[in-house]
């Protein structure tokens, strides 16, 4: 029996460093696709990079330690398996403490030292001053990089010693459920972890403010974008058009010039005005042939141009995708929206312990599939690491969406192919903070009651004889589920919490403001998703069409399968390389969004590459 837990739980590792290899290759790609080619460096795009894989390692462990603690028991008898010794549990659980803290600490080393470094770093090269002086510019460089980092440094000692002498809130609550077992163990005895659980608190609660607006936008905005992957015109076909109406401008800008070549007055006033169309005509087309150029690879490596052409013989599977997504994220929210009911409804002590819920109330339709899915290992620990992925993910999509802003002004875009380095840096450290408020998100209200003791189930029958471990192999209708609020014996033996929420616990009853802010900043994370879910249906956001003209706009009006024909007619004349010929008003349409107006109009020109 001791060989079967070794093995399961051996598999469950072997797993995680598998997805850890992936997320490496997703990072490499994520970081080469996301950066400008023009302002590429080997020291951003490293530590990017490594970032990003750390932060998505971080991320995948959630579903690791639900694994681990679920595998120690049996759900069907509700007791402790055969090789589930206290010491091997414990072993299990220290091994795990281990992962998270170096993972932690590798991600609060990153985010507070090496990539604030890193962008003083960039930001301090002078290429004039490195070319005349190499040795000295680069001393300079190391110490302003240095200087403004010591920043960092600073203000995390400042936090961790203000978390070492304030005193823990936790302690001074009287509720009274807070003498139950499970609540006991959650209140640190040592200023060194009352110092960490505080700063951890507030970073989990910055990154909770974070994640309301970029993953709640970024939520309902990642379907979206499956279902409008498809251009309305081909890149091949936009390149063609564009080319075409080129010549044909300055064909007539030539005309123009030619019969105001001999007059001695100079060209007259309608010929002046018909010239000027013509020349922001030109202007505009220049632009969507570059981005036409751009959307089909031109100047990029092979891998790249490759890349683009799987991405057009699989658009017809992102649809799909799209709307399995759409689904999904619906029903997360819909999960998320009871459990924050139920807890502020039947909370066992409300605020004083960061809203915990003893059980759930009501049906809640996430946690009922992984408590099911469960039965047939490892189904439920596949499904835990796509739903964490996808709130990345979404995460992802509202940093592409929004940007990155201070108050209303945008200080940098995410832009697929223009993401200076500055920006991707900073997006890095926004991520690392984000992953912390989707810990909490997943474990206290997507599945609270999976995500803190998984499978795990105890036995309320009676043992025979003292000191035994209670059977319910004839008694199935005896066996219930683990929660916070047992105060039976035997759940005290069997019932192991998982490390995650543990230690999330242990921040919001020790702290219960960074609880009550975190809990009750959920409901405008729901609010954020509803509001940018029901305009996304009817209207697109709006879409940079040129980055020499900002003010460029077009705006795209068209609803979720508008159009079906001719975005299926672009994704065929992408796959192929050839523009697609058009018939009737589906010709003209797209002539029309070729070719613009004398006046400087843009269609939706940009389809491509948006």
């Amino acid at each position: 029996m001791a060989s079967a837990g070794l093995l399961q739980t051996s598999l469950i590792w072997v797993s995680y460093g598998v997805a850890v290899a992936l997320v490496l290759f997703v990072a490499i790609i994520t970081t080469i696709t996301w950066q400008t080619p023009h302002e590429r460096s080997i020291a951003v795009t490293a530590v990017s990079i490594f970032s990003l894989t750390a932060l998505l390692a971080t991320v995948l462990l959630l579903p690791v330690d639900i694994a681990l603690v679920s595998s120690t028991a049996s759900a069907h008898l509700g007791a402790k398996k055969d090789w589930a010794t206290p010491a091997r549990v414990e072993g299990i659980l220290q091994t795990l403490k281990i992962v998270y803290y170096t993972l932690y600490t590798l991600d609060a080393l990153l985010c507070l030292i090496v990539l604030p470094f890193t962008y003083f770093w960039y930001e301090e090269y002078d290429e004039v001053e490195e070319e005349e002086d190499r040795t000295s510019s680069r001393g300079a460089r190391l110490w302003r990089a240095l200087k403004y980092t010591l920043g960092f440094v600073f203000l995390v000692v400042v936090l961790f010693l203000i978390g070492f002498f304030v005193p823990a809130a936790g302690k001074a609550s009287s509720g009274r459920h807070l003498d139950l077992d499970y609540f006991k163990r959650l209140l640190v005895a040592n200023n060194g972890e009352k110092a960490l659980t505080f700063g951890v608190g507030l970073l989990m609660t910055l990154g909770t403010l974070l994640y309301v607006l970029y993953t709640g936008s970024g939520l309902a905005l990642l379907p979206v974008s499956f279902i409008k992957s498809a251009p309305s015109i081909s890149a091949p076909q936009l390149s063609a058009t564009t080319a075409s109406a080129l010549e044909r401008n300055r064909e007539l800008q030539r005309q123009l010039e030619m019969r105001n070549a001999g007059r001695p007055e100079g060209m007259s006033q309608k010929d002046r005005r018909e010239l000027d169309a013509l020349l922001r005509e030109e202007r505009t087309l220049v632009r969507r042939e570059r981005l036409a150029a751009e959307a089909r690879g031109e100047g990029r490596g092979r891998i790249y141009r490759v890349w683009t052409k799987l991405e057009a013989v699989f658009r017809p599977l992102k649809l799909l995708g799209g709307l399995f997504l759409l689904l999904l994220a619906i029903l997360v929210w819909v999960s998320m929206l009871i459990t924050g009911i139920d807890k502020a409804a039947n909370s066992l002590c409300k605020q004083h312990c960061g809203y915990i819920l003893g059980h759930l109330n009501v049906f809640q339709p996430i946690n009922w599939i992984f408590v099911q899915s469960a039965k047939a290992f490892p189904v439920d620990y596949i499904l835990m690491a796509l739903l964490v992925l996808v709130f990345f993910s979404s995460s992802i999509t509202g940093l592409a969406s929004i940007g990155i802003r201070f108050l209303w002004v945008r200080v940098f875009q995410i832009k697929k192919g223009r993401t200076p380095p500055q920006a991707l840096l900073i997006a890095t450290v926004l991520l690392a903070l984000i992953i912390l408020a989707i810990n909490y998100a997943v474990a206290m209200l997507v599945a609270p009651q999976y995500a803190i003791y998984g499978t795990q189930t105890f036995c309320v029958n009676p043992p025979r004889h003292p000191g035994e471990q209670p059977d319910c192999r004839e008694h199935h209708d005896m066996v219930r589920p683990c929660s916070e609020a047992f105060s039976e014996p035997a759940a005290k033996d069997v019932c192991t919490p998982t490390v995650m929420s543990t230690f999330l616990n242990r921040v919001t009853i020790n702290w219960p403001v960074f609880g009550a802010v975190d809990f009750w900043a959920q409901f405008a994370f729901f609010a954020v998703f509803l509001i940018v879910f029901l305009t996304s249906l009817f209207r697109a956001p709006r879409l940079n069409l040129s980055e020499l003209d900002e003010e460029a706009e077009a705006d795209e009006e068209e609803g979720l399968l508008a159009s079906t024909g001719r975005r299926f007619g672009a994704t065929w004349g992408d796959i192929t390389g050839r523009p697609t010929m058009a018939t009737g008003g589906q010709g003209r349409a797209q002539g029309q969004e070729g070719y613009g107006t004398a006046a400087g109009r843009d269609g939706s020109g940009s389809g491509p590459v948006a």
